[in-house]
């Protein structure tokens, strides 16, 4: 299993027979090299979006259509860009599973927002999420924008998840200290990789603070396109 932090929330993740890319902005995001495109996308097998935001969903559907990959995510969202956008898509919803090839994924509740920019201003997107990946005997947690929630004790107790990938910037989502309560008092990762942050300075710039908060926990915070073996 392989993570490659994007920058800001997106997520290159390899798992199982499965390359997933998630909220994958690449055009406009600050954090991205744009001469890498090529090898962050290299061998890409679908796309996961956790909500609409377009630091989370700017570019996907072009780059679904170059690509030639499902993007998979919330029914609402889902249907309107498999009809206007013409790409394919899968639209499930929360507590619902689906399988891509040997990788199972489950979309969990956020506590969040969820809009795209309309003419008359924001258009409603069909709502926030995060994602429970299974594959390799292993299951991976990907938190998508929110605050920390009560219903992460009852994630942890159906899903088990060994490495979590937290929004931890602040501002829009939980800080890092929000993000290491949920670490250390509702789940029990072993892993945890902060996100969504660094990207714009009203977001926290480094993870001292959530590493700090953690002892015994392998806290990651790699830079943009390093590679990391989970």
């Amino acid at each position: 299993m392989k993570y490659t932090w994007l920058g800001h929330s997106a997520v290159r993740l390899e798992i199982a027979d499965q390359v997933l890319l998630i909220d994958p902005w690449e055009d406009g995001n600050p954090l991205f090299p744009a001469d890498r495109r090529d090898e962050a996308n290299a061998g890409v097998t679908a796309i996961l979006i956790t909500h609409g935001h377009f630091d989370h969903t700017g570019g996907v559907p072009a780059l679904a259509r170059e690509l030639n990959v499902p993007v998979y995510g919330i029914y609402d969202l889902m249907a309107w860009w498999g009809e206007a956008e013409g790409i394919e898509t899968v639209g499930f919803n929360k507590g619902g599973t689906v399988q891509i090839g040997e990788v199972a994924v489950t979309m969990v509740n956020a506590a969040h927002s969820s809009s795209m920019g309309g003419e008359a201003g924001p258009v409603y997107a069909g709502g926030e999420a995060g994602y429970m990946i299974a594959g390799e005997g292993r299951t991976v947690y990907v938190s998508g924008d929110t605050d920390v929630m009560a219903d992460m004790k009852v994630l942890q107790d159906l899903h088990t998840p060994e490495i979590g990938i937290l929004c931890a910037g602040g501002h829009f989502t939980m800080d890092m200290k929000r993000a290491a309560y949920a670490a250390s008092r509702l789940f029990s990762f072993k892993t945890v990789i902060p996100y969504h942050y660094k990207t714009f300075p009203m977001l926290a710039q480094d993870a001292g603070e959530l590493k700090s908060a953690l002892p015994g926990v392998r806290v990651l915070d790699p830079d943009v396109m390093e590679t990391i073996a989970l």
